[in-house]
């Protein structure tokens, strides 16, 4: 099997993490191998010359903004600096690692792509309204997925706070002490115009993930309207399947309730094993199972 095809099954059988830390990987490979040939028939090779950045990064100025709507997606997965690249992954597998533990892979993705199109949403905001940003306006672009990396981390900093991380030189650390630090350092780094308007789309994104992260933990998954439109899109591309469809018969009222009592009797088990050893203690699929049972 060749390297391609390795690629290729592993982006398959992987799941919503994986495809996502794939697709930033690949989309930053082809810009930058676009960038070599542009480098030689241009003769530079600045990112500010390079005029694929521009089609795929959200403009601040609202104006071009209305030109190219698909920035609000593709802005996502637009990385041009190896070090920008290498530390949104490496955060989006580790918190996005920790994500999963508690929920799902959809609720990942839906996060991921809300909490960067609030990133956004902060980002204009902030850039057409605050005078002091409004002189970069015409030629400030936003890239990159730290604004849908932030929104990971503080979902499940406020689904989980008191779950720990094992950190160099600090040891184990609550989640909420990890996201209290990330918001200080982006607070703190706002003056530093350099990167402005990668800042604010953090505190985009957080502000989203910590909203989603207490909204999911009373059982309301802000997700469910993004999946679904997603599921629809999905099945409009979709092949339509050449086997029929046959119809179960309805369930009995007897085999409802028994159903309904095995169900019963399972989460009064994951409560007894909470009570015993922790909600940490649980499996992925009885927390899902308790998830469920919560709504």
């Amino acid at each position: 099997m060749g390297i391609l095809d390795e690629i290729k099954q592993s982006y398959r059988q992987g799941g919503a993490l994986t495809k996502l830390i794939y697709i930033n990987i690949g989309v930053f490979v082809v810009i930058r191998l676009l960038q070599v040939f542009f480098s030689f028939s241009s003769g530079s090779g600045s990112a500010s010359d390079y005029p694929l950045l521009e089609w795929v990064s959200v403009p601040a100025d609202l104006m071009h903004l209305l030109f190219k709507p698909w920035t609000l997606i593709t802005y996502m997965f637009v990385h041009y600096d190896f070090l920008h690249i290498l530390f949104n992954m490496l955060y989006l597998y580790w918190f996005g690692r920790i994500f999963l533990e508690f929920l799902n892979p959809r609720q990942l993705l839906g996060v991921y792509i809300l909490g960067g199109l609030s990133g956004t949403v902060f980002y204009l905001v902030s850039y057409n309204l605050i005078p002091v940003f409004q002189q970069q306006v015409p030629y400030a672009i936003l890239m990159g997925a730290s604004g849908s990396v932030t929104a990971i981390l503080f979902a499940i900093a406020r689904y989980a706070p008191n779950h720990k991380i094992y950190l160099l030189f600090f040891g184990a650390v609550p989640l909420k002490y990890v996201a209290l630090v990330a918001l200080i350092i982006d607070l703190i780094s706002i003056p530093q115009l350099s990167n402005t308007g990668g800042y604010i789309t953090h505190l985009g994104g957080a502000a989203f993930g910590f909203l989603y992260g207490g909204q999911v933990s009373s059982g309301k998954d802000m997700t469910l309207g993004f999946n679904r439109m997603m599921d629809g899109l999905a099945n409009i591309f979709k092949p339509k399947s050449k086997l029929k469809v046959t119809h179960r018969r309805p369930m009995t009222d007897m085999e409802f309730n028994s159903r309904k009592v095995d169900k019963q009797k399972e989460v009064d088990r994951i409560l007894d094993k909470i009570k015993v050893s922790g909600y940490d203690s649980l499996s992925k699929d009885e927390k899902q199972t308790l998830f469920d049972a919560s709504k």
